[in-house]
């Protein structure tokens, strides 16, 4: 069974009279341990289904199954739950608190969980030390480059050890070398600790870095392709 199964996967939205659909009769399955591109042109329904597998926003119909949970079926807790469990988020725009050092970032998600005190200095140390940012742990994010906030970003996502690394175009405001960087990291949290990755971008070159390419339109997988990640 795969990771992530969709079945007639749909979402409407109403502004006004007009009825607005950036998804249509989806089907996809993702295996674990594969990491994903999707792409396709601005409308196609890419940060739709990102934000439907983080369990941000609810399909209006069909189906998502995740590591054999109906998380459409969910209820609003349980998903809160669910999430906060399995899906690490990495945003564009990095999303960091800017009154909060790096180390404070990385800890946020980790304090809904009721760990320990010297259970999260374990977790976020490890998570600054895997993207190699620990030297600038107590730095805010003003005082840091936009490659090293998104660092940070990649260790709050990771930080609850997730089963899936959901990230919406991560190197999108980044210059080419940051974004190699950004783009070499989550290979190696692909290749060296099995995340599943899932990655929406309109850059082609960092396609290259993933095994598999999905290409949506028009809120419908129109074409997917494999290759072999560099």
């Amino acid at each position: 069974m795969s990771l992530i199964e969709c079945r007639g996967l749909e979402r409407t939205y109403r502004r006004g009279s007009e009825e607005i659909k950036p998804l249509e009769d989806l089907d996809l399955d993702i295996d674990s341990g594969r990491f994903v591109a999707l792409m396709g042109p601005s409308g196609s329904g890419k940060t739709t289904l990102l934000n439907l597998l983080a369990g941000i926003d609810r399909p209006t119909a069909g189906s998502l199954v995740i590591d054999g949970r109906e998380v459409h079926r969910l209820s609003g807790g349980a998903l809160a739950r669910w999430r906060s469990e399995s899906v690490g988020y990495v945003f564009q725009l990095y999303n960091l608190v800017p009154v909060l050092s790096a180390y404070e970032n990385v800890e946020l998600p980790l304090l809904l969980h009721g760990f320990s005190r010297r259970e999260r200095h374990r977790r976020v140390a490890a998570a600054l030390d895997m993207v190699g940012i620990a030297d600038r742990s107590r730095h805010r994010p003003n005082q840091l480059s936009g490659g090293q906030e998104q660092r940070v970003a990649i260790a709050r996502a990771i930080v609850t050890d997730p089963t899936i690394i959901l990230a919406d175009e991560p190197t999108g405001d980044l210059d080419r070398e940051s974004a190699t960087t950004i783009m070499s990291l989550l290979a190696r949290l692909n290749d060296e600790l099995g995340r599943t990755i899932v990655m929406v971008t309109h850059d082609p070159k960092t396609t290259s870095w993933c095994d598999t390419v999905l290409h949506l339109e028009k809120g419908r997988l129109i074409e997917a392709s494999e290759r072999e990640a560099v």
